[in-house]
């Protein structure tokens, strides 16, 4: 597809994804989702870059013009936005952020009137239709069936009250004292105000907002001032959340970062033991260390595998019919409250855990030991079907022998093949990434 990636459409703002793209995009959507319309409402949210300002306008602009009332709740979380969709009976919702990327990127993000984020055949539905300029030009509207927009500045409490929910009504953060980085983004707001009424001792970092601000050295991507802070502060543990508040990143009380797949194992375990892990199982993505799926073996657990990203995570917990997984990059998905990552339901998870356990966090967080990993990029000259290369399974069937996990996968945007080693010998994974350089070197550039 030529416009939409991985997670919607995202590229500079002004240049790739300037205002007559997102409206043409919002008239495609709107006639989209015209077919299986219910109530003639579509919800749009957005992070606290600048270019959200046009990119709102232009969308809200596209919307009206093929007959949707739209209805702007400003700065929200990307969950949120998922939540509000189905809470407030809306055919589809918008979200205009770029995630974890800088101030000058965004995006644009589609959910369904369930909250679900679109799959690839409805996202390549809406490119088709992009690209249609009779279509295009037929559904626009005149007179009074052009649509209406509305501001609405009250709906943050029902997501709140969604977060609460997920956090047992037993338990209260009287008591802990915690640190917010917000970086800058979408949580500015709502992620102190939930801490702040559970009863935590809250202390906030990266929380004004400029426009060219979210994500610059602070929040989930650069959690060392975080891990400052809650030293400094004596805190008992750290959250930083990125951009748009699906990533969560932990802190624990001395300052150190907890990977993410030991953050997963630790959730997973806790689920398990509170006996609220269906499937007995999580799922998670082939970038996941080989130690997490050892460990989920050894406490008699199932560990299931997918593509990168959270979409993909959540289709393999509806396939698997379990309700937790996540990327060792944060995205942490509790299928019982959120249709996609959200960095607030984890931190509730987390907390309750702790609560639960009475245990801190550095004792409780980090449940096992990662195994090494080898990370390359070759540059080729051409890109063989994986499948199609002679002898490569006969090399990776001899490194399992020995326990040495190998992902071989091409880069989608350059001449690049990447190659991951995984293994509990750090020096035989050295030897094993210059044989495997060697073979894909001849092959790919010969």
């Amino acid at each position: 597809m030529k416009l939409f990636g991985t997670d919607g459409v995202r590229g500079k703002a002004g240049r790739k994804l300037d205002a007559t793209t997102a409206m043409r995009l919002a008239m495609a959507a709107g006639i989209y989702f015209r077919k299986h319309s219910r109530t003639n409402k579509i919800i749009i949210g957005k992070d606290t870059r600048r270019s959200g300002y046009m990119i709102e306008t232009a969308i809200v602009a596209g919307l009206t013009a093929v007959g949707y009332n739209v209805r702007q709740i400003g700065p929200m979380p990307t969950p949120a936005i998922a939540f509000l969709t189905e809470d407030m009976r809306c055919d589809a919702g918008i979200m205009i952020s770029a995630s974890h990327n800088a101030y000058y990127d965004n995006g644009i993000k589609f959910f369904d009137h369930q909250g679900n984020k679109l799959d690839e055949k409805a996202e390549a539905a809406i490119e088709k239709i992009f690209f249609n300029d009779e279509l295009i030009e037929k559904n626009q509207k005149e007179e009074l069936e052009i649509g209406s927009a509305k501001r609405i500045d009250d709906v943050i409490g029902r997501y709140i009250v969604q977060i609460k929910n997920s956090f047992p009504k037993a338990l209260t953060l009287s008591g802990m004292r915690v640190v917010l980085d917000v970086a800058n983004g979408a949580a500015y707001k709502v992620a102190p105000t939930i801490f702040n009424e559970l009863g935590a001792e809250t202390f906030v970092i990266a929380n004004e907002p400029d426009g060219s601000n979210i994500n610059c050295n602070c929040g989930a991507l650069h959690p060392e001032f975080l891990s400052e802070q809650v030293r400094k502060l004596r805190a008992d543990i750290g959250f930083g959340f990125d951009g748009d508040a699906d990533r969560l990143v932990v802190v624990d009380e001395t300052g150190v970062v907890v990977q993410g797949d030991k953050l997963l194992g630790a959730l997973a375990l806790y689920l398990k033991q509170a006996g609220i892990l269906k499937g007995n199982g999580l799922v998670t993505t082939v970038m996941s260390n080989q130690a997490l799926e050892d460990f989920a073996t050894k406490e008699g657990m199932a560990l299931h595998r997918c593509n990168v990203g959270d979409k993909y995570v959540l289709e393999g917990l509806r396939e698997k019919e379990m309700n937790f997984g996540g990327e060792q990059s944060g995205h942490i998905i509790f299928s019982d409250f959120a249709k996609t990552g959200d960095a607030l339901v984890a931190a509730m998870q987390v907390m309750a855990y702790l609560l639960t356990s009475k245990k801190k966090a550095s004792a409780l967080l980090s449940p096992f030991e990662l195994y090494p990993q080898l990370l390359k990029n070759i540059p080729i000259g051409k890109k063989i079907p994986l499948e199609k290369i002679e002898g490569l399974e006969a090399l990776e069937t001899a490194l399992a022998k020995e326990n040495i996990r190998t992902l071989v996968r091409y880069s989608g945007t350059e001449n690049l093949l990447r190659l991951l080693l995984e293994g509990e010998d750090a020096s035989r994974l050295n030897s094993a990434m210059e044989e495997l350089e060697k073979f894909f070197t001849k092959v790919l550039n010969g």
